[in-house]
């Protein structure tokens, strides 16, 4: 332990941030909006920055919201035109169901519709156990993805998002995750088009494949019709949950991402298109692109037991540069009365020999605790070291002078 504070004091001794510079430095702060949702968060889907939050860390059920997950992964790992046999367990679950019977058999492109228009329970470990073999090992690729986005406190247990516990606890996500899941199946992940298509379907008619069974599926999210440039949503209730919604707007260039959980439980359905909209809206009165530009002017710094600068005695120093590269100038999305901070950090001194290229230091933009840039900063020069067979060769050559 005395090892691991030793080396954190030098590194402590060894590095200065040189400076923070503020851009954009009319900073307030965001104003409170009185939202039911005791859970929500409003996200720049372009970047994943979380731009309006209420207790957007709290785990909390999610409810069918789960079935985005669902629908995702299927569209990733199965054929649409594969057939889904029905098994006992699938035919069991509760309402909302399709009313599929053991044994009867689907397109995987038909349980999709039926899974995100209708939220049919049963649809959803039909599709599970096509993809996973079973409930639990398809559970364990929704966990394994939600890993890969990102997601802190994520634990799914069913594919359908009915409230269930299990030895790692309750079927839960939290809003800030549940958005960053929406995030990927609109924007991120390489089905996002099938993906958007399925759920901005108005109406799609199910058929068992041996003509058992034919249902007529409504798309329920009622969202698409409330706001211009809509682009995908997911309805959710239970009983623990309360409602729940997640979705995705677009308005020119600018793309946002709304979770709300535990928005209000019966009778006060229509919460969760209020604070959507009212979420949406701030996002969109608040929130625009400027044009920022990332600049690297930085000083040189001392190498201890460096050959100088001269060649002969003096001061050592190694020039350094910032890998700006793209980053020269770039749109980011700004609340109007936001601030970025710049900072530089850099070494008080690095010790020769010194290598051309070498990692010494950072460039870091932030918004908060978002980081916008982090630019490695890197010597533009190799410097030698300063030893007695270099301190012989100066005196040789002084020698050789007289």
């Amino acid at each position: 332990m005395k090892k691991i504070l030793m080396v954190f004091v030098l590194f402590l001794f060894n590095f200065n941030i040189v400076y923070m510079s503020t851009i954009q430095a009319r900073a307030s702060d965001a104003e409170e909006l009185t939202l039911y949702a005791q859970s929500a968060v409003l996200m720049d889907a372009d970047s994943g920055r979380v731009l309006y939050v209420k207790n957007g860390q709290e785990a909390r059920p999610m409810a069918s919201t789960t079935k985005i997950m669902t629908c995702i992964l299927a569209l990733e790992y199965g054929r649409l035109d594969s057939t889904v046999s029905v098994s006992a367990e699938a035919a069991a679950q509760p309402q909302v169901h399709l009313g599929m019977q053991q044994g009867e058999s689907f397109r995987l492109r038909d349980l999709l519709y039926s899974l995100m228009l209708e939220s049919h329970n049963d649809s959803a470990v039909a599709v599970a156990e096509h993809i996973g073999g079973s409930v639990s090992g398809f559970a364990e690729m929704m966990n394994q993805k939600a890993r890969e986005l990102g997601c802190e406190d994520t634990h799914f247990i069913t594919p359908n998002g009915l409230d269930q516990t299990d030895e790692g606890g309750v079927h839960h996500t939290t809003a800030r995750d549940l958005a960053l899941i929406m995030r990927y199946c609109v924007y991120g992940s390489p089905k996002s088009r099938e993906f958007v298509e399925i759920t901005q379907t108005k109406n799609y008619v199910v058929n068992e494949i041996y003509g058992k069974r034919t249902c007529s599926c409504a798309n329920h999210n009622a969202f698409l019709s409330m706001m211009e440039g809509a682009v995908s949503g997911k309805t959710g209730f239970t009983g623990d949950a309360g409602y729940c919604y997640v979705a995705a707007l677009e308005r020119g260039e600018r793309r946002f991402i709304v979770a709300l959980l535990a928005c209000g439980w019966p009778n006060n359905k229509g919460y969760k298109w209020k604070d959507t909209r009212l979420l949406f809206t701030y996002g969109l009165d608040h929130y625009h692109y400027r044009k920022v530009t990332f600049s690297c002017e930085l000083p040189a710094v001392n190498v201890v037991l460096g050959i100088p600068d001269n060649g002969y005695r003096g001061p050592s120093t190694a020039s350094l540069t910032c890998d700006v590269g793209k980053k020269l100038s770039e749109k980011v999305l700004l609340r109007d009365d936001e601030q970025m901070q710049k900072a530089v950090i850099l070494p008080k001194q690095i010790t020769a020999p010194v290598k051309k290229d070498k990692i010494v230091g950072r460039v870091t933009y932030k918004i908060g605790d978002y980081t916008v840039a982090d630019i490695p900063v890197r010597t533009t020069k190799t410097v030698g070291k300063w030893d007695f067979f270099w301190a012989l060769n100066i005196v040789g050559q002084q020698f050789a002078q007289m």
